[in-house]
């Protein structure tokens, strides 16, 4: 069972339209290292742990990671929903424009639609959870470069505080891998 609330983890309200930022800043929400991949994987990888414990983390976290996805969808829409057409076009959009026209899609920064082989589910719990830890240091790489790369005090507020998420999220997978490595090293 989950609950929903009806507002974003960490508030967003981006005042300055950014149609670059925006299509680069959608790889988070549906490229290879974004949060979609992730609640994706872990909700899926979660039936595979071997008790109660890791089943509820990668849970916890496979829904957190949902959260991120509207704040990164909603991130996105603010930074695009006022652009004109001209600026779309000037910023490489055109084509997302005609199959979506300001709407949110998952893709990479590049136009490349989410597909699921962005993430596994081995079936091994330990590969699993060392999959888990490298895709949250990765999506932590790509926050501290979308940071770099505006100076708009209200999107780096919430790259921020997403970034600090993937390293909690991190943390709690390596320790998880440790206790099962501990635990179950002879089964």
């Amino acid at each position: 069972m989950f609950k929903y609330e009806k507002r974003l983890e960490y508030p967003i309200n981006i005042k300055n339209k950014d149609i670059e930022l925006a299509k680069i800043l959608i790889t988070q929400y549906g490229g290879a290292n974004g949060e979609l991949a992730a609640a994706l994987r872990y909700l899926n990888q979660r039936y595979i742990m071997p008790d109660n414990r890791g089943r509820a983390l990668l849970t916890d976290i496979g829904n957190e990671e949902m959260g991120h996805v509207e704040m990164l969808a909603t991130m996105c829409y603010q930074l695009l929903k006022n652009a004109s057409i001209e600026e779309i076009k000037e910023a490489g959009l055109s084509s997302h424009y005609a199959e979506h026209k300001k709407g949110v899609y998952p893709t990479d920064s590049n136009g490349v639609p989410f597909t699921v082989s962005y993430f596994a589910s081995t079936g091994d719990y330990l590969a699993d959870l060392s999959e888990d830890m490298a895709a949250e240091e990765k999506a932590r790489a790509v926050y501290e470069n979308l940071i770099d790369l505006t100076n708009d005090p209200d999107v780096i507020g919430p790259l921020l505080w997403l970034r600090q998420r993937e390293i909690v999220h991190f943390n709690r997978f390596k320790e998880l891998y440790n206790i099962y490595k501990k635990e179950f090293k002879n089964k």
